[in-house]
C-alpha cells in the first residue's frame, strides 16, 4: 500500500513538474507590443511542440537580418489546413507578431502571416 501511494505521488509530481517546465511566452516576447516584418522565407520548420519560420529581413539601413518566428505546433496548424508544403523557401512574406524582449535576437511570436503574391493568409488582422 505504501509503495503504491509513493509511486502515485511520484507520477503526479512528475506530471505537474512537466506542466510548469513549459516556458511562458510572456517571458520571451513583449505581448503588449506588435511588430511587422517583411522578407524572404528561408526555412519553415513544421514540427511539434512549436513550428518556426526563418525570414531574411532588410532593416532601414539595408542590412539583412535573419528573424526567427515562433508559431503553433504542427498538430495545431495541421487542423487549420497548413502542411509542411504551405510555405516554401523564397516566398516573400509579411508577418505581424509579438517581438522578442531582446530586440537584438530578431524574434517574433506569430500572430499573422501573409504571402502577398497569391493572397494567402493565416491569423488575425493587426494592422
Amino acid at each position: 500500500m505504501k509503495r503504491s501511494l509513493l509511486t502515485l505521488i511520484l507520477i503526479v509530481g512528475a506530471m505537474v513538474g512537466s506542466m510548469y517546465a513549459h516556458h511562458s511566452f510572456a517571458a520571451t516576447y513583449a505581448e503588449e507590443k506588435t511588430a511587422k516584418i517583411e522578407g524572404k522565407l528561408i526555412q519553415f520548420n513544421f514540427r511539434n511542440p512549436h513550428s518556426f519560420v526563418q525570414v531574411e529581413v532588410k532593416d532601414e539601413n539595408g542590412m539583412v537580418n535573419r528573424w526567427s518566428v515562433e508559431w503553433g505546433g504542427a498538430g495545431q496548424l495541421g487542423t487549420q489546413g497548413l502542411s509542411r508544403d504551405t510555405l516554401r523557401p523564397g516566398d516573400v512574406v509579411v508577418i505581424i507578431g509579438h517581438p522578442g524582449r531582446n530586440a537584438e535576437d530578431h524574434r517574433l511570436r506569430m500572430l499573422e502571416i501573409r504571402r502577398p503574391l497569391d493572397g494567402w493568409k493565416w491569423g488575425g488582422t493587426y494592422d
